[in-house]
């Protein structure tokens, strides 16, 4: 269904190609809209599956981004972004405490919300799902940790973050074949969770052309 209100002269029924149209005052689109600018049109849709059933791999080598107990919707959204330009094969949401739907996620991740695919289950399941496929995890971690540039991102591979706050929690660390870190060399000890998660799916995807155009595998 779309919901079109009666100020969007621009729209008309012939050329939103469907008869399934409510046509609402303007007070009712203020209460069911969530920004200003939408363009006086609002869908309703079926919503996408986020079990890990679901998740079908393009890379013969799958590349994930875990992201554990992140809270801010800017920041998946960003990471959903970082997902599409990198070309990962999907992104899996750990613990989730955050709405996946909430519209800060879908506004900030500039439509990778819709091209990434999307696992949203328990830490359990989720070490269930990567052992299966034989995926090998690193967790981005200060503890015991190896600087991400000297890993070997080539094979199967989880990239696991956390909260800027608390950082992951003692199941991945303990899980993970290898904890994780970028060197920080200034003043200050962090970064923003999805700026981390760029780089480090950009060095895994660095790698990966290399293997492909020096090594020809």
């Amino acid at each position: 269904a779309l919901f079109k209100s009666t100020f969007s002269k621009e729209w008309s029924l012939e050329n939103l190609g469907t008869n399934n149209i409510v046509l609402v005052t303007d007070t009712v689109y203020k209460k069911i809209s969530y920004r200003k600018k939408t363009e006086g049109i609002i869908a309703l849709v079926k919503k996408k599956a986020f079990d890990l059933g679901s998740i079908v791999f393009k890379n013969a080598k799958p590349l994930i981004l875990i992201i554990e107990d992140i809270e801010k919707p800017g920041n998946i959204g960003a990471m959903l972004r970082t997902a599409d330009a990198s070309n990962i094969d999907c992104l899996l949401v750990a613990e989730p405490k955050t709405d996946i739907y909430n519209p800060n996620v879908i506004r900030s991740s500039v439509g990778g919300f819709f091209t990434v695919p999307i696992g949203v289950a328990s830490n359990e399941d989720i070490i269930e799902f990567l052992k299966q496929n034989q995926i090998a995890t690193y967790a981005a971690s200060l503890q015991k940790s190896l600087s991400y540039e000297k890993i070997d991102f080539s094979a199967p591979t989880a990239v696991i973050v956390g909260t800027e706050a608390t950082g992951l929690s003692e199941f991945w660390t303990r899980e993970s074949k290898s904890n994780i870190k970028i060197p920080m060399l200034g003043t200050l000890d962090s970064m923003n969770v999805s700026v981390a998660a760029a780089i480090l799916l950009f060095e895994a995807t660095r790698q990966r052309d290399f293997y492909r155009d020096i090594k020809g595998i």
